[in-house]
């Protein structure tokens, strides 16, 4: 197993905490004591050597502390779930509306923990550095974080919310408290990255890499934000991951073992209602993250510990990638998502109900000469109201109901939300032909 590597590594940032492999010392189930001011905190996860994961009162614990550490970290509540756990939002460096700001989204599906462990450690690391290199980066970036986008999930170890909701298919319809959160952040913080980790089962032998990773495949993203988004994967998460001794390969693409030729896609398409496409059609440049759950090793299969500090450690060396995307290419980042937004405006091109980056959008699911926007009745429109404002799209009064023209920043997305014929639409609007 690889050792994990320093966090920012490229950034030259000091280490704050041992090794994990570095402690054999376990902690009962019951709280840890309340740490001293400037003295890093520890999640459960680390003081237990990967034996337990953090659980839901050790985390805000954690972040309490974590919170007392420093001016420049805040931990706000961004929502409510259904059984009335904290949404909560940790934010890391510059306020500043210059500064390019990342968005990391742990573990939405409740029984893929490790990303969400990853995300805690990183925002301990972040706020008590002293490195000169790091807190240079954080001088000119803005990193917030949802530590644990599933509460209620990860409290029951179930891939859905307690309603058995998968959040990770609502970025469209938003009727989880827990998409909605998302959204309003997207909306309001308006992130140029978005990162969101996961964990996927392996499929030996044609499906079984430490980390796979994908990028937004919806049609409708920008050219920009879609290879930008590559530039992400195969120049900074792989090669670092790589680098740590770590395998990756594409999320949902099956290789051949010998030659590594793909074989078959069983996942990883362009549906706007993933975070992944969902934060593309929105402007951010993204990548979705999944680390193998599988033993490996036969250490790995006798003591889930060490398979679990493998799961972690890869993801955050996955994170040390993106880190090193963001110092190395912020002003192509601010450039692409710029573009993006205002592509909207200008734009008169087709939009696409469906296809991929990798498979072209059938006939009949393209919009070649699209409506100069939809008309909603008073119903319809009471009935998705919230939901186009939560998506930051522009809507006007038209009679009764409303107006949601297409000549706007959320262009590419308004078809997706009203046409009739798009897979997941909130409701049917009336498509307007006369521009």
């Amino acid at each position: 197993m690889a050792p994990r590597i320093p966090l920012v590594r490229r950034l030259g940032a000091r280490h704050l905490v041992l090794a994990l492999a570095a402690t054999a010392l376990a902690v009962p189930p019951a709280a840890e004591p309340v740490e001293a001011l400037h003295t890093p905190p520890r999640t459960a996860f680390e003081s237990s050597n990967g034996a337990r994961w953090t659980g839901g009162a050790e985390e805000q614990s954690f972040l309490a502390a974590v919170g007392r550490g420093g001016d420049r970290v805040s931990v706000d509540r961004i929502g409510t779930t259904e059984q009335g756990r904290p949404l909560q939002l940790v934010g890391i460096g510059d306020r500043h509306p210059g500064a390019t700001t990342v968005l990391l989204i742990c573990s939405q599906h409740g029984d893929e923990p490790s990303g969400r462990e990853a995300c805690l450690t990183t925002v301990r690391d972040l706020a008590y550095t002293e490195d000169p290199a790091t807190r240079t980066f954080l001088s000119r970036t803005r990193i917030l974080v949802v530590p644990t986008a599933n509460p209620d999930g990860r409290a029951a170890n179930t891939r859905g919310n307690s309603d058995g909701v998968d959040i990770n298919r609502d970025h469209i319809a938003l009727r989880t408290a827990e998409a909605r959160a998302i959204a309003t952040v997207i909306r309001d913080r308006r992130p140029e990255v978005i990162y969101d980790l996961h964990e996927y089962g392996a499929t030996p032998p044609r499906y079984d890499k430490d980390l796979f990773v994908l990028w937004p495949r919806n049609p409708n993203v920008t050219r920009q934000v879609h290879d930008a988004s590559r530039t992400l994967s195969e120049s900074y998460v792989r090669p670092t991951a790589g680098d740590a001794g770590y395998s990756s390969g594409h999320y949902g693409v099956w290789t051949d073992p010998v030659t590594g030729d793909p074989v078959k896609q069983t996942a990883g398409d362009g549906q706007e209602r993933i975070l992944r496409n969902a934060a593309g059609i929105k402007h951010a440049v993204g990548l979705l993250i999944e680390s193998r759950v599988d033993a490996v090793t036969d250490a790995e299969k006798a003591d889930p510990a060490v398979n679990n500090r493998r799961r972690v450690a890869s993801q955050l060396a996955a994170l040390d990638g993106l880190f090193r995307f963001a110092d190395r290419q912020r002003g192509r980042i601010g450039a692409a998502t710029a573009a993006s937004r205002a592509a909207g405006f200008t734009d008169r091109g087709p939009v696409r109900l469906g296809g991929a980056d990798n498979e072209p959008a059938e006939p009949a699911e393209i919009l070649r000469d699209p409506p100069c926007g939809y008309r909603l009745s008073a119903g319809r429109f009471a009935d998705v109201k919230d939901e186009l404002a939560l998506h930051g799209v522009t809507f006007r009064p038209d009679g009764d109901g409303a107006y949601v023209p297409l000549r706007q920043s959320a262009r590419n997305l308004v078809p997706l939300l009203l046409d009739r014929r798009a897979t997941y639409h909130l409701t049917e609007g009336q498509p307007d032909p006369a521009c």
